[in-house]
């Protein structure tokens, strides 16, 4: 399978260590072979080392080094929040986010609910079991 996520002018990146962590940018110039300047709509436009990133496969069409106001009308044109939330990896980490924030109390009801599927679970396939028996 060939490689398809390049260090590109309207690559979405997601920021994978930093002050910054989890944020979404957008690659708007390469500086060097280590560093890209990074822009997204709530945060200050800063050079960023490749190691911190991680590329996804969305890419919005915009030219080198945009405007503020480009940049955030080409994310919302390219609908970059809403492909992020639907693909598999930005569920995953939105399911992190959720399991983090639980308290003791939810995580003991999250306890009981799987017990208790389980067990339905469990008298189904006795029921199905049987059935192929008779």
């Amino acid at each position: 399978m060939p490689f398809k996520r390049y260090v590109e002018i309207g690559r979405v990146a997601l920021i994978n260590y930093g002050e910054d962590y989890g944020k979404l940018v957008v690659i708007v110039d390469v500086i060097d072979q280590n560093r890209a300047l990074v822009d997204a709509p709530d945060m200050v436009r800063s050079q960023m080392n490749f190691k911190r990133l991680s590329l996804t496969d969305i890419k919005i069409d915009i030219k080198r080094v945009p405007k503020k106001k480009t940049l955030i009308e080409a994310m919302e044109a390219a609908d970059v929040k809403n492909k992020w939330e639907n693909s598999s990896w930005g569920r995953k980490l939105i399911v992190q986010k959720r399991r983090a924030s639980l308290n003791d109390f939810d995580r003991f009801k999250i306890m009981l609910a799987k017990i208790k599927r389980a067990g339905l679970v469990r008298q189904e396939l006795a029921k199905l079991k049987k059935e192929s028996a008779s």
